[in-house]
This record gives structure tokens, sequence and C-alpha cells, in this order.
């Protein structure tokens, strides 16, 4: 699990209540009801209008993920293409359907397995090229759903700053009572400016980084793999896919520890 939206949420947070609080003001006089009713539903509301049912509840599925899945590893699975690319140099292709059973990654073992089974390079491009792309239009409804939640909650906070208002003016005889209405007013606003801001448009940004890193990945297997059922050198092999991993998606170099003087 990558603890990236966890800290960065709640740094968000913290922020905006420090701030209230450095006012002299309580946190909980921005928690009233009927905003954050209005704010949360219509938003969720006008998001799933924009859709069909399949893709609210696939985005729905896919919001634990922002917090909980944790990014690819390219890395490991070039170490395991270059491992099957050296037992392939000397045991031959077929000799890879055993190790095929151990290999965690549907993509890899599945493409692994079309490889073995003698498809051709060519036609085993076009299929894997074509998950890639499945899975990119698949991920794309998830993030989405929360970036359209984010460009709707503004104007939903809006909506409901002008509805709070025109009761504000259905009650100008009683002026006693106008700072509270017109502070609860703007909460309207607030929470709409808020909620898009701190949460929707940040988890759609997560969701989107994970599938760009794992369809990266994915983009990775499907050279190596060619390459092996080509019957590469597994050196040369390994040091082309090694390229074609960005600097931000390889994970930490391990710590080597120090020997005792």
């Amino acid at each position: 699990m990558d603890p990236a939206s966890l800290i960065g949420l709640a740094i968000g947070f913290g922020a905006i209540i420090m701030a209230i609080l450095l006012e002299g003001a309580s946190p909980m006089s921005v928690f009233l009801p009927a905003p954050m009713v209005l704010v949360f539903l219509a938003t969720f509301g006008v998001a799933m209008a924009g859709g069909t049912l399949r893709d609210t509840i696939y985005a729905l599925k896919q919001l634990p993920a922002a917090f909980t899945r944790k990014p690819s590893n390219a890395a490991a699975s070039v170490d395991t293409i270059v491992s099957l690319a050296e037992q392939a140099r000397r045991e031959g292709l077929l000799a890879l359907e055993d190790a095929a059973k151990d290999i965690e990654n549907d993509f890899l073992r599945d493409g692994l397995r079309s490889a073995i089974d003698g498809t051709d390079p060519e036609d085993l491009r076009d299929i894997l090229e074509d998950k890639i792309a499945a899975k990119r239009a698949e991920d794309k409804v998830g993030y989405k759903f929360y970036d359209d939640m984010g460009g709707y909650a503004p104007t939903i906070g809006i909506v409901g700053t002008v509805v709070s208002l025109v009761h504000v003016l259905e009650n100008l005889a009683d002026p006693s009572e106008l700072g509270h209405m017109i502070a609860a007013a703007f909460l309207a606003t607030f929470w709409g400016i808020f909620t898009a801001n701190v949460m929707w448009l940040p988890i759609g940004s997560r969701l989107k980084r994970i599938s760009n890193l794992e369809c990266d990945e994915m983009e990775i297997i499907l050279e190596g793999l060619l390459a092996v059922q080509a019957g590469s050198n597994p050196r040369l092999v390994g040091e082309r896919l090694r390229s074609l991993i960005p600097s931000t998606s390889a994970p930490p170099a391990p710590k080597v520890a120090k020997e005792a003087a």
C-alpha cells in the first residue's frame, strides 16, 4: 500500500481545520447538515446522470483502490521476464509451461501461455495491445467519475448558496438572525469547493496515476514476452526493458548494510 493519498488528504483536512482554529472559530461551525447533504448528494447525482449505472457501480468499487491499491512494480516484472528468457534460452520455449503456473501477474501469465502455444508474434502483439487498450478504457470510467464530481461540486455549492440567500432575503425583518443565516448560506460554497479540491479531484488523479503505472508495466511486459518468444539474449532483454522504466515508477533501491569495521 502506498500511503501518499492518506497522507495528502490528512494534510489537506488538517490545514483547513487549523485555519478555522486560527480564525478563532470552531471546526464544528462548518458542519451544517443542509449544505453538506445538498453538495454531497447533488454532486453524486449529477455525476451519475452523466454515465450509466454500470459506470457508477464500477467507480464506487474503485474508490477503495485509491487508498489501498499498491502501485505496480515494473522492475519485478522485468526480473521475472529475464529469468524466463534465460530458461527459454537453455531449455526452449516449451519448457516455460510449468513456470507460467507460478506467475501471479495475470497479463504476464496469459501472454506467456499464448507465446508457448505458438501464437504468431504479430498476432500476440495485437492481442496484448488490445488488452492494454481495454484496461485503459475501463480504468477511465473510474477516475473520470471522480473528476466529474470535482467539476460539478463547486457549481452545486454555488446553487446551494443562492438557495440559502433567497431564504435570507425572505427574513430581512429579523436582523438578529441575518448574520447567522448569511454565514450558513456560504457554507454550501465552502463544501462545494472543499470536496472538489480536497477529495474528488485528488481521488480521480490517484486512480488515473495507478492506471497509467499498471498500463505502462503491461506495455513493458508485452515487449519482454515478444523478446522471450524470439529467443533474444536475456542480458539485452533486461537492459532494454529496464531502460523503459521511468525513474518515478521504479521502487527505491534496497539499502546495503555497512560492514562492521
